[in-house]
């Protein structure tokens, strides 16, 4: 696993400098994209960039599972994910 991280201060510091916005500013769109994407995720739209990525909502029925610490079976009510699935530059970019 990667041993180094990129927290949303320092990318909107990074786009800030590399778009010579101010971080006010990115920080704005960064979070407004992040606001629409969880909308529009919640309410089942798929949301697409291509080449980048995509991110919908999956559905998980219902089931039964087990208590790991009794054994004891539980029913594990139907519910709703996330997929997020990489694009061909961002998998390219990976590499």
């Amino acid at each position: 696993m990667a041993d180094k991280s990129l927290n949303k201060t320092d990318l909107v510091a990074a786009i800030a400098a590399d778009s010579g916005q101010s971080q006010a500013t990115v920080s704005g769109i960064v979070d407004s994209l992040f606001s629409v994407l969880a909308k529009s995720v919640g309410e089942g739209t798929k949301v697409q960039i291509p080449g980048w990525l995509a991110v919908e909502r999956t559905h998980r029925a219902a089931r039964e599972g087990r208590n790991p610490a009794t054994g004891e079976a539980i029913h594990i009510a139907a519910g709703y994910g996330v997929k997020v699935t990489a694009g061909s530059k961002l998998k390219a970019a990976a590499k």
